[in-house]
């Protein structure tokens, strides 16, 4: 079933919506909140969880060109979420090696000010992320979207880890120099 069919089924508040869903991206979904969570109950707990947002964002949203999108940016806040609850006095390693990765490349918000140059910000990346290569854009994004170690990175795209460490350290400079010409102070 299209996408554009599935959030038809939402706006009539058809519970087929659901089932059509997890048929058509369940199984992507689930591996998305499992890169995360690294727990495979907690990741269909995840997965369930995203249904039910999106049940209760659909309407007003009409993500019908982009419902893979609107699915994964749902399950992986959610999945975020969990695993910030499940270790708040201590966090996961890999999610601080991470942000500290980033952090070093885009200013991190600290007032309500800030916080409404998100969309902004969120332009500026989408900008940055079509001057790269389609190799160089889907190891940032298996890196710093889907959260995927630098080993699995290298398996999946056939690269030395070395290779991936070094494309990800330029494209980290790249996006630093392209955030400042778009007027963001780091």
């Amino acid at each position: 079933m299209d996408d554009d069919r599935i959030v038809e089924l939402y706006l009539l508040r058809d519970e087929t919506a659901i089932r059509r869903t997890a048929e058509k991206y369940g199984s992507r979904l689930r591996a998305l909140a499992y890169g995360i969570v690294n727990d495979a109950q907690t990741a269909e707990e995840c997965e369930n969880d995203t249904y039910m947002e999106a049940w209760n964002s659909i309407p007003p949203s009409e993500p019908k060109s982009y419902l893979y999108a609107f699915l994964a940016r749902i399950t992986r806040h959610i999945s975020l979420n969990r695993c910030r609850s499940r270790s708040r006095l201590k966090r996961s390693a890999w999610l601080c090696e991470l942000s500290a990765e980033m952090e070093q490349c885009i200013p991190a918000p600290d007032d309500v000010d800030c916080r409404l140059d998100d969309i902004a910000l969120s332009r500026a990346l989408n900008g940055f992320l079509g001057t790269l290569d389609s190799e160089k854009r889907n190891i940032f994004l298996r890196r710093y979207w889907y959260l995927d170690p630098v080993a699995d990175i290298a398996k999946r795209f056939s690269l030395s880890e070395s290779k991936v460490k070094t494309t990800l350290f330029r494209c980290r400079l790249r996006l630093r120099k392209y955030l400042e010409k778009e007027g963001y102070i780091l």
